[in-house]
């Protein structure tokens, strides 16, 4: 693995944006050290609790990498970090270098990968376009979360380094192609499902789509509707 050099971090405050809805705007930078709680950086919120945040989402990691081809594919915009909610950006890790369960020491702080995210409606709301969340979803450019195993002071200056690799099978990448992409191949979902430093929520829908053999409903996570204003029920439908 090469050198991951540590190029921003950043929290947000959740702002009313109408509608009965919240949203976190625009994360602002840090220009000091922050203590990593088992919830996250600091104060940092989350636009709706119910589907963002968590022990198992507790950082949001984003490579830069990724803005070129946001820049190639909407080059009208100017794309700036953190146009994608994330905690954390880095140069020298995508999805295909980090695998579930990997430990990284951030200064004092020990994270875990647990999850890749998945994209949803928020991102077009802040970007203004409804096919950037499905956009986002196929091409696996969707970064991904950590649980924090050990709090500890963060920061951009403090090194930032992979110890420990329990499935080394098992990529962002390739979670993203079993879950999204081919989501009822049951050889990717059985992968998915053994892999206990997987989140919870993704092992249970993983466990629903093999005993059910049917693909639950993506269209209020990627579209917001009927998710906007809508009741608990609807969780179910959101990773």
């Amino acid at each position: 693995m090469q050198q991951i050099e540590i190029l921003g971090v950043f929290i947000g405050k959740a702002e009313d944006i109408g509608g009965g809805l919240s949203c976190v705007q625009r994360k602002q930078r840090l220009q000091h050290r922050l203590w990593l709680w088992p919830q996250g950086l600091g104060q940092d919120e989350q636009g709706d609790a119910r589907f963002h945040g968590g022990l198992e989402r507790a950082v949001h990691h984003y490579p830069a990498e990724h803005y070129d081809y946001w820049r190639a594919l909407y080059p009208q915009r100017a794309w700036a970090l953190p146009e994608f909610g994330e905690n954390l950006s880095s140069r020298g890790l995508c999805e295909e270098q980090v695998c579930i369960g990997d430990i990284f020491r951030w200064g004092d702080a020990l994270l875990q990968v647990s999850q890749p995210r998945s994209p949803c409606y928020r991102l077009k709301r802040l970007q203004a376009d409804a096919d950037l969340p499905q956009i986002a979803q196929d091409s696996g450019r969707c970064g991904w979360f950590y649980r924090v195993l050990k709090p500890g002071f963060a920061s951009a200056e403090l090194p930032f380094q992979l110890v420990q690799r329990s499935y080394p099978g098992l990529s962002v990448a390739q979670a993203l192609h079993h879950f999204y992409h081919f989501p009822m191949e049951r050889a990717g979902l059985q992968q998915l499902q053994g892999c206990l430093a997987l989140s919870a929520r993704w092992r249970e829908i993983v466990a629903q789509r093999l005993k059910t053999g049917r693909l639950e409903d993506w269209s209020a996570r990627l579209s917001g509707q009927p998710l906007e204003g809508a009741q608990v029920s609807e969780e179910r439908r959101y990773a």
